[in-house]
């Protein structure tokens, strides 16, 4: 694997202070641990895991392959271990293993197992400790000069280090099945409403900046591919590539991430695509074009058809093109077909374009210059298309497909020698992005005003906040190189491998044996009581899923949030009402997700928790500029908020998917956050709060001890866990032992600044009290939880557990302990798990109780008998038939994480 240096963290400080902060962290990474981590010396081992697909049954085909994520207890697994993995009727099935994640020490918490879609499938594996089967022809990674190739026995694969070319080519055999591979992108300098004679349009294509291997076999190999979109002096929208290449299999899966750096008032993209040539062999009357469509469905087609023809080539000749096999010899045809055969037009050009959620159309032409013809259309394709002949050719493919609209599936030339094949991810067809902000600031020029519209649509403006620049999106995209025109039936199938990739994972139970993340257990329907509360989990996930579909939360750069709240009287979300439109992760939705999932194992479950995590931990955050690692409140436009913060980039929101499936892209976006505490040197949270000016000193940061703090530690937590930077393990530990060492730890008062070289806080010795509601549910419970389990403070545990139990604590009993009352706190619903917590670490039955009492009471969230059901909806009233339900997402956030936890800690007293 070729190492890939770290980046220097503070790089972006502050000139003034950024030498003696760099010095400051070398030395706070040089200090002690703050627990001693021993190693162990004899590992305890641990029995096999079964392991199913997710969606359940065999799959036909794979994307590839497959990569997941198995956790293992503390102890049971050495660092060095080896795993295999057999079928469920014993056979040794070829596994590539790594660790991503370690207990404190030293031991095994995460592996991640790559299989190959070569291999034979199965309904269930069994993952052990043990000697690992290699493929008979593994995959390698050979490289010289200004290429590297990458060979799995099927095909190769030649990567350029340079130029515009992402891949030179891709073989089978002697056969070039597809080349010069590369990135397109387009803009314009006005929105697309303007008159086409006062728009001005540009094409980008890719440019390489650097290559990296990540891994190279024996089973996958993963070839990253940074750069820009450059044209002439203009290079921007930079991306990443990932290239995931498996033994034995003609596939590639492709993750394609790009970055828009744009000005949005003249910067309109409107082409963003990946584009192969394919070479084209053979007459145009034995070239194939597929398209997938809904369920089974498939269009075959060939560039000239010789059906349905005046004059019958005969029906041996008709069979075998609508096969896609070649065609006998035009010799042996009815020779008044064979003599005209040049008179028959030959379609060159095709397209699938999926404009909007519900409707795709399909057009072909002959070439260009000349009239598009309708031939069909419908509502969802699978996104997969194919041009090619029997001695080869290109699927070519995009996931979510429908769900991520406006795409297209192109295929341009095919009637020549070299055909075109494109992945539109936004298809020059639906005009250009506009990414400008949505109103004018209705005059909202002060911080006065800005509060003032605050209080009436709950949008927190500001202006020149509501930017896109810096957000990004993450395709995946899948390629096959095959050795003839497919079947109907294999075609189908690998349409349905790309739609939904096949995922292996372990079952709730194990995931609950191994101690990770912190307090959940799997669906338990024992008793009446516990019936209950399952059915309303699982009622209220029902009712997301479903409004998801009903109204339409589909498109490129929406697919995966929600809406915040519900407007009653128009029958509709939110969506154009301030903060109350795009939830953006508030009062953590994707924690909630997640752990119904981890409970439930449930795949639609882990479907929905997946769309949410790619969506916000790319579209809601910033991946550039001086805003890099903040995330962006709930708003009408998932940018337009003006309250850019650590709450919503948050890396518990993301760690899930990173371990579950050790996907490379989100451990970028994991690693970018363990950062994000240099953007309190340029950005103030509490701006429009204060008189004081804002004068950033690194020593003495206004970092919130709570919200904050708790996000950022997510992070880092995350990166101690990945046994990356020591710096953040130190502020981690750091910050965490400081908080607790002030009077009144997390709900101290007065001026507690944060030290940006190593995670200290430092405040008041005189007791005071400053706490809100939002303080602990932005991940605060769950990160303390866990960190817990891995340190050993008594100072911390002792402050945190008694924190937990004052809260919902009585006035009386607050200034008792910590000299004020902490006055008229909100959400205690969502703070009864802070309650169970406090009784399960002191041991405290009457507090387990008092939990309960809490969650039934419902406080700010929905209370012991609230109704979880929907209603229908229809009729004039509404423009669809919809379900509604008395719920809000931040309700429903939290309703949910307090009942998993309560259920997990103190369930016996449920």
């Amino acid at each position: 694997m070729v190492h890939i240096s770290r980046r220097n963290v503070l790089a972006s400080a502050a000139a003034a202070g950024a030498t003696a902060l760099l010095a400051s962290r070398t030395a706070a990474a040089a200090e002690p641990r703050a627990e001693q981590a021993t190693r162990p010396a004899e590992p305890t081992g641990h029995a096999p895991v079964t392991v199913r697909w997710l969606e359940g049954g065999t799959p036909a085909e794979l994307a590839a392959g497959t990569t997941f994520g198995v956790p293992w207890p503390r102890g049971a697994i050495a660092p060095d271990q080896e795993f295999s993995l057999e079928s469920d009727s014993g056979a040794s099935i070829p596994v590539q293993s790594w660790t991503t994640g370690w207990w404190p020490d030293g031991s095994v918490k995460w592996t991640a197992h790559a299989v190959s879609g070569a291999d034979p499938r199965a309904e269930s594996y069994r993952l052990a400790p043990g000697d690992a089967a290699h493929p008979a022809t593994p995959v390698t990674v050979s490289g010289g000069g200004r290429r590297i190739t990458v060979d799995t026995g099927v095909i190769k694969v030649a990567f350029r280090r340079d130029g515009e070319h992402l891949v030179e080519s891709i073989r089978r055999g002697d056969t070039v099945i597809a080349e010069r591979g590369l990135l397109i992108a387009s803009r314009q300098d006005r929105p697309s409403t303007d008159l086409p004679e006062t728009v001005r349009s540009q094409s980008f294509t890719s440019a390489i900046d650097e290559v990296t291997v990540e891994q190279e076999g024996p089973v996958r190999a993963v070839v990253k591919i940074e750069g820009k979109h450059r044209k002439d002096r203009r290079a921007w929208l930079p991306f990443t590539v990932r290239f995931y290449l498996y033994a034995g299999s003609d596939a590639i899966r492709v993750v394609h991430t790009f970055v828009y750096d744009g000005d949005a008032e003249r910067d309109f993209v409107n082409g963003l695509g990946v584009r192969f040539d394919v070479p084209m062999r053979g007459e145009p009357h034995d070239r194939h074009v597929r398209f997938a469509g809904p369920g089974q469905g498939v269009l075959a087609e060939a560039v000239r058809g010789i059906t349905g023809l005046r004059r019958d080539p005969g029906a041996a000749v008709r069979r075998a093109q609508v096969a896609g096999q070649a065609t006998p010899d035009p010799a042996t045809w009815d020779q008044r077909v064979t003599t005209r055969l040049q008179y028959i037009p030959a379609f060159g050009d095709h397209s699938l374009h999926q404009l909007t959620a519900n409707g795709f159309e399909i057009h072909k032409r002959t070439k260009r210059g000349h009239s598009w013809l309708r031939v069909d259309g419908g509502g969802r394709a699978r996104g997969l298309a194919y041009v090619g002949s029997p001695s080869g050719g290109l699927a070519f493919g995009m996931r979510n497909f429908w769900q991520l609209h406006p795409t297209e599936l192109e295929i341009s030339g095919a009637a020549s020698d070299t055909a075109q094949a494109t992945v539109w991810m936004w298809s020059p067809r639906a005009g250009a992005m506009d990414l400008r902000f949505y109103h004018d600031g209705l005059g909202q020029d002060t911080y006065p005003e800005q509060l003032e519209g605050l209080e009436i649509t709950y949008e927190d403006y500001e202006p020149g906040f509501g930017t896109p620049h810096g957000v990004a999106r993450t395709t995946e995209l899948t390629f096959w190189a095959l050795e003839a025109t497919p079947t109907a039936e294999r075609f189908s199938a690998l349409a349905d491998a790309n739609a939904t990739p096949p995922l292996l994972a372990s079952p709730p139970e194990h995931n609950h044996s191994a101690g990770v993340f912190g307090a959940w257990s799997p669906v338990d329907r024992s008793t009446a009581a516990k019936e209950e509360l399952e059915e309303n989990l699982a009622l209220m996930h029902r009712y997301y899923v479903d409004s998801v579909d009903q109204r339409h939360w589909y498109g490129f750069w929406d697919y995966g949030d929600v809406m915040h709240s519900y407007d009653d009287d128009r029958h509709a979300w939110r969506y154009d009402v301030g903060g109350y439109a795009w939830d953006n992760s508030e009062l953590s939705t994707d924690l909630w997700l997640w752990y119904h999932y981890l409970r439930t194992g449930d795949a639609e479950a882990f479907r929905f928790a997946e769309a949410m995590t790619r969506h916000t931990g790319e579209v809601d955050m910033y991946h550039l500029g001086e805003w890099k690692g903040l995330g962006t409140r709930h708003g009408v436009q998932h940018w337009a908020d003006s309250a850019k913060q650590v709450r919503i980039s948050n890396a518990g929101y993301k760690r899930f998917l990173y371990f579950l499936t050790a996907d490379e892209r989100v451990g970028d976006v994991l690693r970018e956050l363990v950062d994000a505490d240099r953007t309190f040197l340029v950005l103030d949270p509490g701006r429009k709060l204060t008189d004081e000016p804002f004068y950033p000193a690194p020593e003495a940061l206004r970092v919130g001890k709570s919200t904050d703090w708790g996000s950022l530690a997510l992070a880092w937590l995350t990166e101690w866990e990945r046994d990356g930077d020591e710096i953040a393990r130190t502020k981690l530990i750091n910050g965490a032992t400081t908080i607790a060492a002030l009077p009144n730890a997390w709900a101290q008062g007065g001026e507690v600044t944060y030290n940006l070289a190593d995670g200290r806080f430092t405040g008041p010795s005189e007791p005071s009290i400053s706490i809100g509601s939002l303080s602990s549910v932005f991940g605060l419970i769950e990160l303390m939880t866990e960190l817990l389990q891995l340190i050993d403070d008594e100072r911390v545990t002792a402050q945190w557990v008694r924190f937990c139990r004052l809260y919902n604590s009585s006035a009386d009993q607050q200034r008792e302990e910590t000299g004020s009352s902490w006055g008229s706190l909100n959400l205690r619903q969502a703070y009864s798990r802070a309650t169970a917590y406090a009784a399960v670490r002191l041991g405290d039955d009457a507090l387990a109780r008092r939990a309960w009492q809490e969650l039934r009471a419902g406080h700010a969230g929905y209370p012991e008998g609230h109704d979880f059901t929907s209603e229908r909806v229809e009729g004039p009233a509404v423009l669809n038939p919809v379900d509604e339900a008395p719920l809000s997402t931040n309700a429903s956030a939290q309703y949910g994480l307090a009942v998993i936890q309560c259920l997990a800690l103190v369930g016996d007293h449920v």
